[in-house]
């Protein structure tokens, strides 16, 4: 355990009698880790940071964060004695404090004298300190959420819980927000747990991700596992475009589908729902006598191009780099460049 900080098991919880909003989860974060719980809205994921932080009572399960147990039966440790800092959606600044002020609230442990010198040298870190004597109303968004980490950091944390802290900001500050807060964690030496619906935020900011559905846990795993080896169909569709098709599978890794032989990532038997995404199919000129299909749509992207495909009755979504054009209603043929993913095998594998 000592490697761990957060150590979370089979917690639960409901809010009335329409069922567990956290079903049974169990997961671990590791010092100095960039955790991300990533679904859609309403599959439980904030429920399961507020019960970490403690602002919520579990039902069941257990939450130790590093080695103390902090959430069990008849265990409730307050949300200031657990050690951890938390950065909201809203950032929940003090409208009547400037900047410097709201970040030296926290530091309860530090002289009174101290505070604000020990404040600066934290807002500095996060590149605010020119603006240190303004109040929230005077701040950008960006600015703001800048403040929010300053804050959340400067009690010296080993944890930090981040609720959709980059929602409120527009794309380009987005992605330079990610970069430099994920810095600033990295050089804390700090873990963090992010909370997200945005598929692009959990894989570029984190180091592993679990991907939530419905109070549950689908699949835990680094960025690139769980997107190039979804365990399940929501995980195929929820992080990103996906192909899925059906095959029959004889037990070797290669079966015979629509556009021909597809290697498969594992052996399988029987009825197979495989998964391949739109980057791992190529198109090509279709030549004369082959079986072809026809592009029916196009979506120029800049740095790539999406082909909609028709082969067969079934659509197929292909990405392209920019230098191959096609035409829409141009015959074309689609071959695969990497193996399928099995996502089931059984007597009837379906589609939802």
């Amino acid at each position: 355990m000592s490697h761990s900080m957060v150590h979370i098991q089979d917690l639960s919880k409901a809010f009335d009698e329409s069922g567990c909003v956290v079903d049974g989860v169990s997961f671990e974060v590791k010092q100095n880790e960039i955790f991300a719980l990533l679904g859609p809205s309403g599959c439980g994921k904030t429920t399961t940071l507020r019960l970490i932080a403690g602002f919520e009572y579990s039902d069941n399960g257990e939450i130790s964060i590093q080695g103390k147990l902090v959430e069990a039966h008849r265990v409730h440790v307050p949300p200031q004695d657990r050690g951890v800092g938390f950065v909201f959606q809203d950032y929940a600044l003090f409208p009547h404090m400037t900047a410097l002020e709201n970040v030296a609230f926290g530091l309860k442990d530090i002289p009174r004298k101290k505070r604000l010198v020990f404040a600066e040298e934290v807002l500095c870190r996060t590149g605010m300190e020119q603006y240190k004597h303004r109040t929230p109303d005077e701040l950008s968004g960006g600015q703001q959420q800048r403040v929010a980490l300053a804050r959340a950091i400067a009690p010296k944390p080993k944890l930090v819980l981040m609720d959709e802290p980059f929602s409120g900001l527009d794309a380009m500050l987005r992605d330079s927000m990610r970069k430099e807060v994920r810095e600033i964690l990295k050089k804390s030496g700090m873990s963090a747990i992010l909370v997200t619906h945005d598929q692009e935020e959990a894989l570029s900011f984190a180091d592993r991700v679990a991907v939530m559905n419905n109070g549950k846990i689908e699949q835990i795993g680094t960025p690139e596992d769980v997107y190039y080896k979804p365990k399940t169909q929501f995980v195929a569709q929820f992080l990103g475009r996906t192909n899925l098709f059906r095959a029959y599978a004889d037990g070797k890794e290669l079966v015979d589908t629509h556009f021909g032989e597809v290697r498969l990532d594992e052996q399988a038997e029987g009825l197979i729902l495989c998964s391949i995404r739109p980057e791992h199919l190529g198109i090509d000129k279709a030549i004369h006598g082959q079986e072809n299909a026809i592009i029916v749509g196009r979506e120029f992207r800049g740095h790539d191009i999406t082909y909609h495909v028709l082969f067969k009755g079934d659509r197929y979504i292909v990405h392209t780099d920019n230098r191959k054009l096609f035409e829409v209603d141009e015959k074309v043929i689609m071959k695969p460049l990497e193996p399928a993913v099995v996502l089931q095998q059984s007597k009837t594998a379906k589609i939802d």
